[in-house]
């Protein structure tokens, strides 16, 4: 299992920095149940990348549209806080823990720092396990939510093969 030295190294090169991994429950904008983020709709406060940030992940301006959509988003419904810290939702299985134990990820407490790319870096502890089944390229695939639990986000890899980021903020 990864430290969480480990883990603030492997982040830092995204341009994230580890403040602490978080040891209460996080607190998520409620959503009716069995419906996923991903399921949600309008009327559960879901609010979708821009047409134009959906991103193909053969395309050569896969990268900047990820940054790009998930930073617009991050800012226009409130992710990061006044020192743009927020919490970021890494798997079990990619921290290197026993995957079938509940809860199945583990919530860090993160600061974006002036330099960053959550694309380029490379971090695997942001990669979709789901996109390396048809391509060799990074696709990164995560959850984060703002610190007073009002929203969260989700970078996701869609049925179709492309990439685009939603909002839940009810």
């Amino acid at each position: 299992m990864l430290t969480d030295a480990e883990i603030s190294d492997l982040l830092a090169s995204a341009g994230l920095r580890l403040v602490e991994r978080v040891q209460q429950e996080v607190r998520l904008p409620p959503l009716p149940k069995y419906v996923s983020p991903a399921s949600a709709g309008p009327e559960h406060g879901r609010f979708d990348s821009h047409p134009d940030e959906v991103a193909d992940p053969d395309a050569s301006d896969f990268a900047d549209k990820v940054n790009t959509g998930w930073h617009r988003m991050a800012a226009e419904f409130g992710l990061l806080d006044e020192k743009r810290e927020f919490l970021l939702a890494l798997g079990r299985a990619r921290l290197g823990d026993d995957s079938d134990r509940e809860p199945y990820e583990v919530w860090f407490r993160v600061q974006l720092l002036d330099e960053w790319d959550l694309v380029r870096s490379e971090v695997d502890l942001l990669r979709s396990g789901f996109a390396t089944h048809f391509t060799d390229r990074f696709v990164p695939e995560f959850t984060v939510a703002s610190l007073d639990g009002q929203m969260m986000m989700s970078t996701t890899l869609w049925g179709d093969g492309t990439l685009s980021t939603i909002v839940i903020r009810p």
